[in-house]
């Protein structure tokens, strides 16, 4: 048996191929080696992945994760893979290259992730060459669900959703302000604040919500997609929960900024298990 690993801070997919077409879709919590430890990662896999397969069964697992930005950050996971998986080889890399052989596949393109963080790179259908560096959700991550959350949070404390969009998230969101600042700040934040891009989802009719959706992935394409040579003249490619569930609004910042549409993917899991199982395709 193979694993193929999707993961992201929310939610990771694990993608079990026994043989060339038994295939079995399963998922974890997310997680990241900027917030949890090789012992967190093991006890995540052994609680909510082991009980389901036969860990002395797998042979390979190619791993895509956020977070995976060196090989400190790499070991961090490989070392909960090993000793979970203690006869399979493992491979280790960022989900960026993910969503790259994803997306890309042996072709040149700008492959993108919308999720619940964001990020870019220009890749040449073997490599990454460039990247336009992620500041993470605190200080970037344009684009993303925790970019979209921060947005809509201000818009309500600062008293500026129009009187009907106020009134829908009261409703919504009944623990209040006080609650909700103090889950802000707590281990996590990220993932919950990513978590309100539901309630954009309910009200993307509203004008307000769909300027406050464009204003962000346009900061995302401005920041990122356009900083990359050619830009203009590959396709530019996505993948992710945002960019899926926003796509009209998507295709709409793409046009007014005359960049090519490539594919959009809200789960990279089988386009990445296609890549490792049939590579010459």
């Amino acid at each position: 048996m193979v694993i193929i690993a999707d993961c992201g801070s929310t939610k990771c997919d694990w993608l079990l191929v026994h043989g060339e077409r038994d295939q079995q879709l399963e998922n974890t919590v997310g997680f990241s080696p900027f917030f949890h430890t090789t012992a967190e990662i093991e006890e995540i896999l052994k609680t909510q992945l082991l009980p389901k397969i036969k860990p002395g069964e797998v042979t390979q697992v190619w791993f895509y994760g956020t977070g995976v930005h060196d090989e400190h950050r790499g070991e961090i996971v490989a070392a909960a893979l090993r000793n979970v998986f203690p006869k399979a080889g493992v491979e280790v890399e960022h989900d960026l290259l993910a969503s790259a052989r994803a997306t890309c596949r042996h072709s040149a393109g700008i492959a993108c992730i919308l999720g619940t963080g964001s990020n870019s790179c220009y890749y040449d259908g073997k490599k990454i060459l460039d990247n336009v560096t992620s500041l993470g959700w605190l200080l970037g991550d344009e684009g993303s669900g925790t970019h979209l959350g921060k947005a809509l949070l201000r818009a309500w404390f600062y008293r500026e959703l129009p009187t009907d969009l106020n009134a829908a998230f009261n409703a919504a969101y009944p623990e209040g302000p006080d609650a909700i600042k103090d889950r802000v700040y707590e281990k996590g934040a990220n993932a919950y604040l990513a978590s309100f891009t539901r309630f954009l989802g309910d009200h993307l009719q509203h004008p307000y919500i769909q300027k406050l959706v464009a204003d962000s992935l346009g900061e995302f394409l401005d920041r990122h997609v356009c900083k990359y040579s050619g830009y203009q003249h590959v396709p530019v490619h996505f993948v992710g929960s945002i960019a899926h569930h926003f796509q009209q609004v998507l295709e709409k910042c793409m046009e007014e900024r005359k960049l090519q549409l490539g594919v959009v993917i809200r789960k990279p899991i089988y386009p990445l298990a296609e890549f490792h199982l049939h590579p010459l395709d």
